[in-house]
């Protein structure tokens, strides 16, 4: 390809030798792979922290499976026995009797800790069956689930829309929809 200029490729090739390409030296590569290496190993800066915050989670993981499960001791367990937590276990063994399949997601939002005390704000979804063969009812909310404790994490009270007790939650709904008797 001439493109009509007669000294193409002579300045085509005397441009490609003039620009020597950039070798990096084995050693410099090796470097660089060694530092990348140590940003991914990283260990938390605050291990304490990071623990506690993991036990944290993992507690709201367990409390999620044992309702789920329909595991009442399990249940029972997570929670610090309190005149709080009363109604929410009265709302839990109906939802367990009413409910042959439960599914719920608990997904955390954020984490406050004020020394003992612990707000863990979480959004779920979910959906409940009378009987496993029917489609369920799906349902969403936010609310606030309060924990306590630095080694055992036990669940001190609740706030806002939280899944617990959708039995009441639709008896509720369902009066409210047929109006006043």
């Amino acid at each position: 390809m001439n493109n009509g200029h007669p000294d193409f490729h002579t300045q085509h090739s005397a441009s490609s030798t003039q620009h020597p390409s950039f070798c990096t030296p084995p050693w410099l590569s090796l470097l660089c792979l060694v530092l990348l290496a140590g940003c991914f190993a990283k260990e938390p800066r605050y291990p304490a922290d990071h623990a506690r915050y993991q036990k944290i989670t993992a507690t709201v993981e367990d409390l999620q499976q044992a309702y789920a499960k329909r595991d009442a001791s399990g249940f029972r367990a997570l929670l610090l026995p309190s005149a709080l937590l009363d109604r929410v276990e009265v709302d839990v063994a109906k939802d367990f009797d009413s409910f042959e399949e439960i599914t719920l997601d608990i997904s955390i939002d954020r984490i406050v800790i004020d020394g003992d005390a612990i707000d863990v704000f979480v959004h779920w979804q979910g959906k409940w069956k009378k009987k496993q063969d029917e489609a369920g009812s799906p349902e969403r909310g936010h609310g606030v689930l309060r924990f306590v404790g630095m080694h055992s994490i036990l669940l001190k009270s609740v706030e806002g829309d939280v899944p617990f007790g959708m039995t009441a939650r639709k008896a509720t709904s369902e009066s409210q929809k047929s109006g006043p008797s």
